[in-house]
């Protein structure tokens, strides 16, 4: 029986044969999963259904689960009507996350097509897709070394 807040059997098998610079995606539920993700990622659906799971749920539980050198969202690009509005307001809830968790770690926004690039990367081992209908809600997770 794990004691962990990461209870999932297949999440913790991909983790557990990561290394360092090892990416993980938890991508929302309009990500396209089953096309861009890298050439060595497992993709994992807890999709269950329009907004369940969602992306801070997952987020939140892996880094009680991995350590993490870096936390890059997709940026918006200039061009994109949302650009416009600043920070998606879910970006702020990710914030709280990571001060929750007591890292000093901060969001990253990556060019969204330089985001598929990163994602694509044979570095990908992870995509956990949910069904989260935030917009602009990807998180695409770099991890760090064990302490």
């Amino acid at each position: 029986m794990l004691k962990s807040t990461l209870i999932h059997p297949e999440i913790l098998a991909v983790l557990g044969r990561a290394g360092h610079h090892a990416r993980i995606l938890i991508a929302d539920g309009n990500y396209p999963a089953s096309t861009k993700k890298g050439p060595n990622a497992t993709l994992i659906s807890l999709n269950l259904a329009a907004g369940l799971v969602t992306v801070s749920q997952v987020l939140e539980t892996l880094l009680t689960a991995v350590p993490v050198d870096h936390v890059h969202t997709m940026g918006i690009p200039a061009d994109d009507p949302y650009a416009q509005a600043g920070d998606p307001p879910v970006w702020s809830e990710y914030r709280e996350i990571l001060r929750s968790a007591g890292t000093s770690l901060v969001l990253e926004p990556i060019d969204k097509w330089q985001f598929y690039e990163a994602v694509m990367s044979p570095d990908h081992v992870l995509t956990i897709q949910t069904g989260d209908q935030a917009l602009w809600a990807n998180v695409l997770l770099k991890i760090g070394c064990r302490a």
